[in-house]
């Protein structure tokens, strides 16, 4: 296929119910991440270093902030017919329906792959932290003649029954679809590793269109992973794309791809705690694949005061624009945008959003506390867990998370 059009489709109304309280007032995409981004910035950037410009982005649950922030950080991006980045309402164009699965909003939204004139459609989740060159993936769509592509992660077979796993064969197309399998089907060759699907596909248009009006028992197919691909399978060639082999330029000598699914607290935690390492798993220092988010008018970070006692410091930690340390003591830690961290007051191992004030003598230790909360004075987060569960939501295994205090005029003067 000579020169191809694409268009591209980003999944992002998910609820993320397993983020709460994170997403009690925005969509999983919208959640900030590594102290200045947003999750979907991540799916945006990598569409966007790829030369993928023509991206659709479907919304649907509590999507106010997830809008502003893509009005604010990537629809000027684009430009003309080929080069934009919309976002896309839950339209209910085929009747009073929310979209019900990922296939669904689809086929919900047909108009606008016919209307571009698409002759392969990319569909990608934006619930997951991870860099990739998405043209390395197309360009395997198209030499094995595909008819859809699955990008898929090796994972260890014995961890693998947490995830959406493919059978393959020799040639990795692939023979079958199997959600959490108690026995995890391995890898030609790879007896101990199985292929989890990581949720981005690639759709030949014909196909696509064919498949998305098609119906099992009178009842319409809503999923990709649960309906549409294993319907697939039967009669047309699908293909497991290796996201290991995938390399974007800039990459350290025996950088792993890296891939990460933070849809729970914990996987939420570890990934940004993954960025303040002093080699990190995840690179934010990458120049040749930066990742893009928002921009906007902060003052630098600033520390101060040197007496003993009262000291701004921070060690291994990650610091957004705007922060103030005014003798405040942070370490192993993740801070969001014009934190302030006030005289005595220690943060350790935590991540802290945008505006959250951490008052003299305070003390926080692995929690989450969402934009604009001000930690009292002499406050104690983190170190009693009886106390934090009556005041606060505990995860399973003990990070405290706080959520998210009301705007101010002030908070958002600082958004503009």
């Amino acid at each position: 296929m000579a020169r191809p059009r694409i268009l591209t489709f980003v999944m992002a109304g998910g609820k993320g119910e397993r983020l709460y309280p994170l997403t009690k007032d925005r969509s999983k995409p919208a959640v900030p991440f590594g102290g200045r981004y947003r999750i979907i910035d991540f799916v945006l950037s990598n569409l966007y270093n790829s030369g993928l410009g023509a991206v659709y982005v479907l919304t649907q649950y509590k999507a106010q902030s997830l809008v502003e922030h893509l009005e604010t950080g990537w629809t000027w991006r684009g430009g003309g017919r080929d080069g934009f980045i919309r976002a896309v309402p839950a339209q209910m164009k085929l009747g009073e329906l929310w979209y019900r699965g990922t296939a669904d909003a689809i086929f919900q939204n047909l108009n606008l792959v016919r209307d571009y004139g698409a002759d392969i459609v990319l569909v990608f989740s934006a619930d997951h932290i991870y860099k990739m060159n998405v043209r390395q993936m197309l360009d395997f769509h198209l030499r094995v003649g595909a008819a859809a592509t699955v990008s898929c992660l090796p994972v260890p077979r014995a961890g693998a029954t947490q995830f959406g796993v493919v059978a393959v064969d020799e040639q990795w197309r692939i023979k079958g679809f199997i959600e959490k399998p108690v026995d995890p089907p391995p890898i030609p060759g790879l007896p101990e590793e199985s292929l989890a699907s990581m949720g981005n596909y690639i759709f030949n248009v014909g196909l696509l269109q064919e498949v998305l009006g098609e119906r099992r028992d009178g009842e319409p197919l809503f999923d990709f992973g649960k309906d549409i691909l294993p319907a697939m399978t039967v009669r047309e060639p699908v293909y497991a794309y290796d996201f290991r082999r995938n390399r974007i330029p800039g990459l350290r000598e025996g950088e792993q791809a890296y891939w990460r699914d933070v849809g729970t607290i914990e996987a939420y935690y570890e990934a940004n705690m993954d960025l303040k390492n002093v080699v990190p798993l995840l690179n934010l220092y990458n120049w040749q694949w930066p990742i893009m988010t928002a921009r906007f008018h902060d003052p630098p970070c600033k520390f101060v005061f040197d007496e003993d006692g009262r000291r701004g410091v921070a060690v291994q930690s990650v610091m957004a624009s705007g922060c103030l340390l005014s003798g405040g003591y942070v370490k192993d830690s993740v801070l969001g945008r014009n934190v302030v961290v006030d005289a005595g007051a220690q943060v350790r191992e935590s991540v802290l959003m945008d505006n959250v004030v951490i008052s003299p003598g305070a003390r926080v230790r692995r929690a989450i506390i969402d934009k604009n909360v001000v930690v009292a004075p002499g406050e104690v987060i983190g170190e009693d867990f009886g106390n934090d569960c009556r005041r606060y939501v505990v995860s399973a295994t003990g990070i405290v998370v706080v959520e998210k205090a009301p705007d101010t005029p002030e908070t958002l003067a600082r958004n503009w």
